[in-house]
């Protein structure tokens, strides 16, 4: 008998390939704080999820539709909408949230370990 790992794991791989593709569009962002008329990037993380769990799409890359701009709080003269306090703030809750997904699965992980283990 083999094991099932999507069942296994549930929704927290998909969690954890999501929060992974949201730090490299976050980091993006950050990087183009000084280019002239670059426009910020996010994506809706609950819509992905359920999506991607319900199986009609997977992770969104940094080039995909479902990218949404951000609107910026105070509009620059360049066309720029980064603003570096709110994507340090969302990489940072985003880190956050990742170390949550692994935490998730490393349980999950080692419960499957024992009971392999027959513990």
């Amino acid at each position: 008998m083999s094991i099932d790992f999507d069942k296994a794991l549930g929704v927290h791989a998909d969690t954890l390939k999501l929060r992974a593709e949201r730090t490299k569009i976050l980091a993006s962002n950050i990087a183009n704080e000084n280019t002239p008329g670059y426009q910020a990037r996010d994506v809706d993380f609950a819509a992905s999820l359920r999506e991607a769990v319900a199986g009609q799409g997977g992770v969104p890359d940094g080039d995909a539709a479902e990218l949404r701009y951000r609107v910026p709080n105070q509009a620059s003269a360049d066309g720029n909408t980064v603003e570096l306090g709110v994507e340090q703030a969302a990489f940072s809750q985003n880190a956050s949230d990742f170390q949550t997904s692994l935490s998730f699965i490393n349980m999950k992980l080692k419960g499957l370990a024992r009971v392999i283990e027959g513990q």
